[in-house]
């Protein structure tokens, strides 16, 4: 990045900052805002430690009021490559088994990527913070290998499996400009209040499915999608 863009984003950050106050949030943009069609820019030291920490203090809160289960930088304006996750589960236990939805505590991810561990890919529904009031089927690898640093400038790098790689897939398209509608079975785009009375019960979106007419990833497996 040139020392003009790292300090536009720095300028960009503080600004945010200031606005928060330090214990507010920050405002989510929404779906055709640039920002969310643009590639995000390695982090690379256009921050420094103290402005870091905020940023991801900032995100953190910012995601737990949303609330969401994932926040990526470009979600509120700022082009970095950084991300934050955290899912505290789901009370329903065969939801939990059949999506492998397990508490994900908080983390912070710093320039990630990811690859394909395997070829079982899963469907279900997704919604994003920055497309609100729907949601659609996004089949994706059910395993991912994620590397990454996390806040404190240690390595990541591991394997994560079902809804926790579903989490980490859909904040890493954010950093590259992609948004969950981009890969989604079109046909099942849903209101959310729709899929609340339609289909939010059921742990695998099979009647969907066919009452909509898309397709689910086959054959089924562990957390994944029954045939059609």
């Amino acid at each position: 990045m040139s020392d003009r863009r790292a300090t536009v984003v720095r300028d960009l950050v503080r600004r945010l900052l200031d606005d928060a106050d330090g214990a507010g949030t920050a405002p989510i943009v929404q779906v055709g805002h640039p920002v969310l069609r643009a590639a995000a820019f390695p982090c690379d030291g256009q921050l420094d430690d103290a402005d870091l920490a905020q940023l991801v203090a900032l995100m953190q809160r910012t995601m737990r009021a949303a609330p969401g289960v994932g926040l990526a930088a470009p979600q509120i304006g700022i082009p970095l490559a950084l991300a934050v996750v955290e899912d505290p589960g789901v009370d329903d236990a065969e939801v939990a088994r059949v999506r492998e939805r397990d508490r994900l505590p908080f983390r912070v991810l710093v320039n990630p990527a990811y690859e394909p561990v395997g070829e079982d890919r899963v469907g279900f529904y997704e919604g994003c913070l920055s497309v609100v009031g729907y949601q659609a089927v996004v089949a994706r690898p059910r395993s991912v290998r994620l590397r990454a640093h996390d806040a404190s400038g240690a390595v990541v790098d591991e394997v994560v499996t079902g809804w926790a790689a579903r989490i980490v897939q859909h904040e890493m398209d954010h950093l590259r400009g992609t948004l969950y509608l981009d890969r989604a079975e079109m046909r099942s785009l849903s209101a959310t209040d729709r899929l609340g009375a339609h289909w939010a019960s059921q742990p695998v979106p099979l009647e969907a499915s066919r009452a909509l007419g898309f397709a689910l990833p086959t054959p089924a497996g562990p957390g994944g999608a029954a045939p059609r």
